[in-house]
């Protein structure tokens, strides 16, 4: 069973960070494009645990939504140093939307991403999805959200492989990954 993802909807006002456009980040130059994936790992990375701080995370979080499903764009900020703020957030937010919408935003940037460098820490990103899945197997809505960014991952890490890109050693995928998913698949 897949649940139906929402469109998101961000509101620019509260975002804290200028909302590009796609076709503005697709221009910037180097330095403009690391500042500006800084100031949102920044964002993410705040540690504020008041509701305001929540809300102001999620906002981002459907911000970048809506730029991960650009493939230039997801393939620029699955390389940056974004890609392992979203994975300790995934970790650390004691938050269940935030959770979900982390999950959302990595497999958003699965999917859509062109290029997939060996320094991605994927491998990380896929254990800590199947931590999180077999941690609470009871909570199907919590899972429908975690399960996609899973499956994701491994779509994209065997389609580089099939096509000769990266050596099978690269992203070692446990065969816990592989367990909780069949698990999953079974029960629904």
């Amino acid at each position: 069973q897949i649940m139906k993802q929402v469109p998101v909807r961000f509101d620019s006002k509260t975002l804290h960070i200028p909302a590009y456009s796609v076709e503005k980040l697709s221009s910037m130059k180097d330095v403009d494009w690391n500042n500006f994936v800084r100031r949102v790992c920044s964002l993410l990375d705040s540690s504020e645990k008041n509701t305001g701080a929540a809300r102001s995370k999620l906002n981002l979080l459907y911000y970048l939504c809506t730029l991960a499903v650009h493939k230039e764009i997801a393939s620029k900020l699955i390389s940056s140093q974004l890609f392992p703020i979203l994975i300790q957030q995934l970790r650390a937010a004691a938050n269940w939307d935030i959770r979900a919408n982390v999950a959302r935003v990595i497999g958003l940037l699965a999917l859509h991403t062109s290029e997939l460098g060996e320094n991605v820490p994927v491998s990380e990103a896929i254990t800590l999805l199947t931590e999180l899945i077999r941690e609470n197997f009871r909570n199907s809505k919590l899972k429908q959200c975690l399960l996609p960014a899973l499956g994701e991952l491994l779509y994209l890490i065997a389609s580089k492989e099939e096509k000769g890109e990266h050596p099978r050693e690269c992203w070692v995928v446990p065969s816990a990954a592989y367990t909780v998913l069949m698990r999953c698949l079974r029960e629904g």
